[in-house]
């Protein structure tokens, strides 16, 4: 009986030591900001308007570095265009995963157009901004709650303020939308947001591995608990968007299977607040503004001006 006992408990620790591990290292692969293998550069994807926003982007002598120092002490920088002429209205954009500020250098241009200072942070541990994990944008929403402070403060305090974010950075403005936010924040547009983090790397962690949720996403939770200071189920757009009083509009392709599409109703049923949708036919993750770039103009700008 005591040697069945004894290996029983061998067993028992094996397994547990081998969970550590293997929720280290998915850790490492998800939440440590790193090249990841799996996303791919993008290069062969880049549109003609693409390229021409990169290119203004990059070009804009008028352009600053804004610093801002987060809650937790993190230096963030951003990037900030002013508008041609005072409008009294900025548009704060939230780049996605493993990206960086110049990757918005497109809704960068959209908003300029449209007479908008722009914005555009990097995100905590991503281009110029400290930090040595991945929140999900659990911890990047109160991020943004401090860049919407620090543009009123160097600008004006009646502001109007619009909230973009595509991918991850959709996530971080819907959960930056439970947050008590000032009047001057007038609407928020997410684009292929993903319901909560512990839903998209269960997805993919199905879609990559072939591997269920349970164990590894639980354990790895806790390491992220240890290591970063939250649980993937605290990092909860559906949750924050039942807070949320702000209008929305939701964007999502069709064809998305990185950020699948059936999340795009389920983050849209979330909130009372008024709110559109527009779904983009045959675009992928994060296509819809190269698939059809003008009615995606279109449909920001008519959004915009209905909620000024």
């Amino acid at each position: 009986m005591k040697k069945s006992m004894k290996i029983l408990i061998g067993v028992v620790i094996v397994l547990i030591i081998g969970l550590v591990f293997a929720g280290n290292y998915f850790y490492n692969y998800a939440v440590v900001p790193a090249e990841k293998s799996f996303l791919g550069d993008g290069s062969s994807e880049k549109t003609e308007e693409l390229l021409q926003a990169e290119s203004w982007f990059t070009d804009k002598n008028n352009r600053t570095t804004w610093k801002l120092t987060s809650g937790d002490g993190l230096d963030l920088s951003a990037i900030y265009l002013p508008a041609d002429n005072d409008e009294k209205k900025t548009a704060i954009l939230a780049h996605g995963y493993m990206g960086k500020a110049e990757d918005m250098a497109e809704y960068a241009d959209l908003y300029h157009s449209l007479g908008y200072n722009v914005l555009v942070p990097d995100a905590r541990g991503h281009g110029s901004s400290e930090g040595d994990y991945i929140g999900f944008g659990w911890d990047e929403r109160k991020d943004y709650v401090k860049w919407i402070q620090e543009v009123l403060k160097k600008t004006n305090s009646d502001e109007s303020i619009v909230l973009h974010g595509v991918s991850m950075g959709a996530a971080t403005v819907m959960m930056t939308s439970g947050e008590k936010l000032p009047e001057n924040v007038k609407a928020i547009i997410e684009d292929c947001g993903y319901t909560s983090a512990k839903d998209e790397l269960s997805y993919q962690l199905k879609e990559m591995f072939n591997l269920p949720s349970f164990p590894l996403i639980p354990v790895t939770s806790l390491v992220t608990k240890v290591r970063a200071g939250y649980f993937f189920g605290e990092a909860d757009a559906v949750k924050q968007l039942k807070k949320n009083t702000t209008p929305m509009l939701f964007i999502h392709g069709d064809k998305d299977d990185f950020v699948p599409f059936y999340m795009l109703d389920e983050v849209y049923a979330a909130t009372d607040a008024p709110k559109e949708k527009y779904v983009v036919a045959g675009a992928g993750h994060a296509q819809a503004m190269s698939k059809d770039p003008t009615k995606y103009k279109e449909t920001v700008e008519n959004f915009l001006a209905a909620h000024p």
